[in-house]
């Protein structure tokens, strides 16, 4: 299980200042984004990158997301690499 990982998806000018709040609240952060650049300044911050929606949920309790429409939400959550491909039903026990 990934214990308390928490995985963000979308780091534009909303999802990165969330993404920072959360590792600032002390919880581990698995990140992806269309563009490397907020992955990359978030990784040298402590977060651990993924290269697909998919991959966050494979490594995290929880998943958020921060997209700017709805064609976007559904490929992240939905498509071929999305995010609900990756999770696991988990054990309610633990939260």
């Amino acid at each position: 299980m990934a214990g308390e990982r928490v995985g963000f998806v979308g780091l534009g000018i909303m999802g990165r200042p969330m993404a920072r709040n959360l590792m600032r609240a002390g919880h581990e952060l698995v990140v992806h984004s269309r563009s490397r650049g907020p992955v990359d300044e978030l990784v040298g911050e402590g977060a651990e990158a993924a290269e697909s929606p998919r991959e966050v949920a494979e490594h995290c309790w929880a998943t958020i997301t921060m997209l700017p429409d709805s064609p976007d939400v559904h490929e992240a959550v939905l498509g071929e690499s999305g995010a609900l491909g990756g999770a696991t039903q988990g054990d309610s026990s633990s939260t």
